[in-house]
This record gives structure tokens, C-alpha cells and sequence, in this order.
């Protein structure tokens, strides 16, 4: 593959690029860099990716590496099929009066049609984005993905893991509505405190307060969690510990709701990728973002997935608004 390409932005505003053909290995580099990537179920026996070669530059300039922004890039996107979504959120709203899940997050999927391919041209919008949004993308040049995701899987350097709980959203003008919304607040709180249950054997762990996280059109609650960490842990081992993280995931995580959640994105449509760990390690440092507000894309057939964090008290009219929320943030970063 030696069109490919992948890169990743860094929590030191630098920006990690890789070039093809990549090596593929189970085993975590020791040096140098490589590519983390992996499908939602982690399923991959081999998800380093060891490029060719490699360089880090500042963020906001890896365009002269990436190539141009396409100017004009238009796509035909169709509704999507909102019966297939409702069916869904109906097993899990029954699901959830069972007491089978406390909170699960299904997937509804845009499709367009793109009017030429895009080559790197997605990749160059994609690390275009700004702060605090997170830049990431791999082609081959006859297929990819990429995006801008708001929230980071972790990151470990120093002894120190940094990770957050990302969830609850509304659009920008109704912010204050947000910061007493009882249900938003109850999503991400249970986010936050499964994270805190999962990290409480691997050192110190430090919950940050409740903050929301401005991006443009739309708003997030965001609660940075800090680990001094107690001792040596491979980033395959703690990539498994936290993903899927309740904003993504189902809760309780076990592997038949793991397995259930599952099921249903398969039936939405939706890309494997989509939610799954993107990450990268540069000379022992390992970071890793949730691969979500972003596009997948073979030829000129494009795939734009959004989620919803569905508790006992969500409304299918609410959830559905807010997965047209994020779908329109995701075309607006992309020109669309």
C-alpha cells in the first residue's frame, strides 16, 4: 500500500504522520513509531501499524504533507432510514425496563455519494481542525477514514494515564439549559464514574470537575480523570480496560452486552471502525482518541455514523434530533 498514509494529533500540539506500505505486528513497539488501529470489538490480531517512515510537525501544518483542502467537494447524501433506528431504540428502551442495560449507545449511519474520490483531500480537512478537537485519518488511497474526535481514548506519558468522560450534548445556544439538564447530567455521570471504577486498581486516580466543552455548534460535558499509575501497563492491556467506555459503550460492560450492542450497529450499517480506539505510540509514549465525528469512505461511497447515549429516560424524538445535531457538525467540518 504504498499510497497510504495515517496520521494522528498529538496532546503536545505536534501532528504524527505515517507513510506506507505499513508492517502490521501484535507486539507494542519499543521505538520509533507506530499506528494503533483497531475495529470496534477489538478484534484485530495485529493492530500496530509500523509505518514506512514517519514525521511530527506542528499542529495546524501537517497540510504539506497531507496535500490541499479539496475546494468544492460536494456530495449527495441520503435521509437515514429512520424507521431501522426507531426499531432499535425500541429493544433497547425494552432492554433497559429488563434491567439487561442501565445505558447502551446505538449508531444511525448518513450515506452519500461523493462526485469524485476524495484521495487525501479528507485527510488534509480533518487535520485542519482546531483545538480541542483531535484530528486522525488513514487512506490507501481507494478507501479511509477520518475525523475530528472531541474525545480522547488516554494517554500515557511520565507515569501518568489521561483520559475523560465525554457525554451529554446540546447545541451551542442552549449551553445553560444543558448545565440543568437532569437526563444529560445522568448520561454522563454515568460515564464518568464507571471510568473512575475501571482505573481505581491501576494507582491514584483524580476526577476533575464537570466542565462543558465548547466546539463550535455544539456542546459536550467533559470531565478530565487523571491515574498516577502504580505500575507498568502495555497500552494494549489499558486500551482493553477502558474501551468501550460508557459514552460509547454499553453499562454494564460485559460480553453479552458488548455483544448486543454489536449486533445492532451491524444491523444500522454501521463501519467497524466507527467508536473504535485510533492511537499511536512515538518513542514510549502512547495516545489514543475515540474514532467518532468522522467520515469512512471506499471510492466515492461515503459512510457518516453518529451515536446517542440512550438511559432509561431518553425519548426516541430527543435522540434522534441529536444524531442530526452531530451529523451536521460532522459535514460542517468538512465542507459539506
Amino acid at each position: 500500500m504504498e499510497e497510504s498514509l495515517a496520521f494522528i494529533d498529538l496532546p503536545d500540539d505536534r501532528t504524527l504522520v505515517g507513510f506506507g506500505p505499513f508492517r502490521t505486528t501484535d507486539v507494542v513497539p519499543s521505538r520509533g513509531a507506530a499506528f494503533y488501529c483497531n475495529d470496534f470489538g477489538l478484534s484485530s490480531p495485529a493492530p500496530w501499524w509500523i509505518p514506512d517512515r514517519w514525521e511530527t510537525v506542528p499542529r495546524g501544518e501537517a497540510g504539506r504533507l497531507l496535500g490541499a483542502i479539496p475546494a468544492g467537494l460536494s456530495c449527495h447524501w441520503e435521509p437515514p432510514d429512520a424507521s431501522a433506528f426507531a426499531a432499535v431504540f425500541q429493544e433497547i428502551s425494552a432492554s433497559i425496563r429488563a434491567g439487561a442495560f442501565e445505558k447502551t449507545v446505538p449508531v444511525v449511519v448518513e450515506r452519500g455519494l461523493l462526485d469524485t474520490a476524495p484521495g487525501r483531500g479528507l485527510l488534509a480537512a480533518a487535520a485542519a481542525c482546531p483545538s480541542p478537537l483531535l484530528g486522525y485519518g488513514f487512506t490507501d488511497g481507494q478507501r479511509g477514514f477520518a475525523g475530528a474526535s472531541p474525545e480522547r481514548l488516554l494517554s500515557v506519558s511520565g507515569g501518568v494515564l489521561r483520559t475523560m468522560a465525554l457525554a451529554g450534548t446540546a447545541r451551542t445556544e442552549e449551553r445553560d439549559v444543558l448545565a440543568v439538564d437532569e437526563k444529560e447530567i445522568r448520561e454522563h455521570e454515568y460515564v464518568a464514574q464507571s471510568l473512575v471504577s475501571k482505573l481505581g486498581d491501576i494507582g491514584r486516580v483524580r476526577r476533575g470537575p464537570r466542565v462543558i466543552m465548547e466546539l463550535g455548534s455544539i456542546v459536550h460535558f467533559h470531565t478530565p480523570i487523571e491515574v498516577d499509575l502504580a505500575g507498568d501497563e502495555s497500552p494494549d492491556a489499558l486500551v482493553r480496560r477502558l474501551h468501550p467506555t460508557p459514552a460509547l459503550g454499553p453499562l454494564p460492560r460485559t460480553p453479552e452486552t458488548l455483544e448486543q450492542l454489536i449486533g445492532w450497529r451491524r444491523r444500522l450499517g454501521t463501519p467497524d471502525g466507527f467508536g473504535a480506539p485510533f492511537g499511536a505510540i512515538l518513542d514510549g509514549q502512547f495516545h489514543a482518541i475515540v474514532a467518532i465525528r468522522g467520515l469512512w469512505w471506499e471510492g466515492r461511497e461515503v459512510l457518516l455514523p453518529a451515536g446517542c447515549g440512550v438511559i432509561e429516560a431518553s425519548r426516541l424524538v430527543n435522540e434522534w434530533r441529536e444524531l442530526r445535531l452531530k451529523r451536521e457538525a460532522v459535514k460542517a467540518r468538512f465542507g459539506f
